[in-house]
């Protein structure tokens, strides 16, 4: 992979929140001669590069860090340290003709297609507004502009006059798909973008995706917590736990042999369709608290390949390079087949 292929650049990209400190709170520092508050490391750490055209999907439990990760993408949370890069140059640095290329180039989907939405905009305003204030579009041919997007994402243009709560939610997130392309973005970043769908709709939006990835050469950085989604639109597989990446593997690599034991979980957690009954093994544990996490690994206490250096080691990310391709695993198990991936299952006679 050429430089000139990577779009998107991350480089130990970091997020913090501080805890808000309440008056007991405050006044106990105060007598212990005080000290920083406690801060909650939300990414902790992502290094990883986006190349043009792909689709990445970046899976995990709710609350590791994929959305706050999203949100520094495309600029509307910054960067507590690290960098970013958009086609080779750090963002924070970028500013004129520049800056402008950057945040019209990286748009976002959001999870929930109503609360995203302006209620009191109308959807001609709601998709049609960004281009024409910057200068895509002329406001004369607003009208037409809008019609053609709404087109395009299967949605009728006599709708445009239409406000938010007169569409079903599937019809809301084609607006949400409509306002993102509007700005003729590179890259779309799609946070949860069907999870709050029906199945039957998630399929058809998905589809949507992949039809306008085609026609407008686009790159998706798409986040999701379920990996059978995923599967289904994603080239590569990123798996987060607790603000750090912990495996990238192709999907086909992702889905056959899986090395982190926390990606090996998740997939034996996929409803599969077969007879027999199956022996559901759920991951232990609960997510750890990111204001105190563990030392060392941070899923060695729901990991059940624990060693004593996984208690005190922090695996870094690294190729195992399992069958010739990149495979990034943070693990300290050695590589090559472990336990199966697909879920295990008793059969009945």
């Amino acid at each position: 992979m050429s430089h000139a292929d990577i779009i998107l650049s991350l480089r130990d990209v970091q997020r913090r929140y501080s805890q808000p400190v309440d008056l007991i709170e405050r006044l106990g520092r105060m007598l212990k001669g005080g000290g920083p508050p406690r801060s909650v490391l939300a990414v902790a750490g992502v290094d990883l590069d986006v190349r043009a055209g792909e689709v990445i999907g970046l899976v995990g439990e709710s609350g590791c860090g994929k959305s706050t990760l999203g949100r520094m993408l495309t600029g509307i949370l910054p960067t507590s340290a690290g960098e970013i890069q958009y086609k080779g140059k750090p963002v924070h640095k970028l500013s004129g003709a520049a800056r402008r290329e950057y945040e019209l180039g990286v748009q976002m989907i959001f999870q929930d297609p109503f609360s995203s939405l302006n209620p009191r905009m109308r959807v001609l305003d709601i998709i049609g507004e960004g281009p024409v204030v910057h200068g895509l579009v002329k406001r004369s041919g607003k009208e037409a502009y809008v019609a053609e997007l709404m087109q395009k994402v299967g949605l009728d243009p006599a709708y445009r006059f239409r406000y938010p709560h007169q569409f079903s939610g599937g019809q809301r997130q084609r607006i949400g798909v409509a306002r993102a392309l509007a700005l003729q973005p590179a890259v779309i970043v799609c946070d949860e973008a069907v999870a709050a769908l029906d199945v039957s709709i998630q399929a058809q939006v998905l589809n949507l995706f992949i039809q306008l990835r085609r026609e407008f050469d686009l790159t998706y950085f798409f986040i999701s917590h379920n990996l059978g989604v995923v599967s289904h639109i994603s080239d590569r597989v990123a798996i987060m736990y607790l603000g750090r990446v912990v495996e990238l593997a192709d999907t086909d690599t992702i889905f056959s042999r899986a090395h982190h034991p926390y990606t090996q979980a998740l997939i034996k957690e996929l409803p599969v369709l077969r007879t027999g009954q199956r022996q559901f093994d759920p991951i232990k544990g609960e997510l750890p608290s990111p204001i105190d996490p563990p030392s060392g690994c941070p899923f060695h206490p729901r990991c059940p390949h624990v060693m004593d250096r996984c208690k005190v080691e922090r695996p870094l990310l690294k190729d195992i390079n399992v069958g010739g391709r990149q495979h990034l695993s943070a693990c300290h198990l050695p590589p090559g087949p472990l336990q199966a991936n697909s879920p295990s299952f008793q059969e009945t006679s």
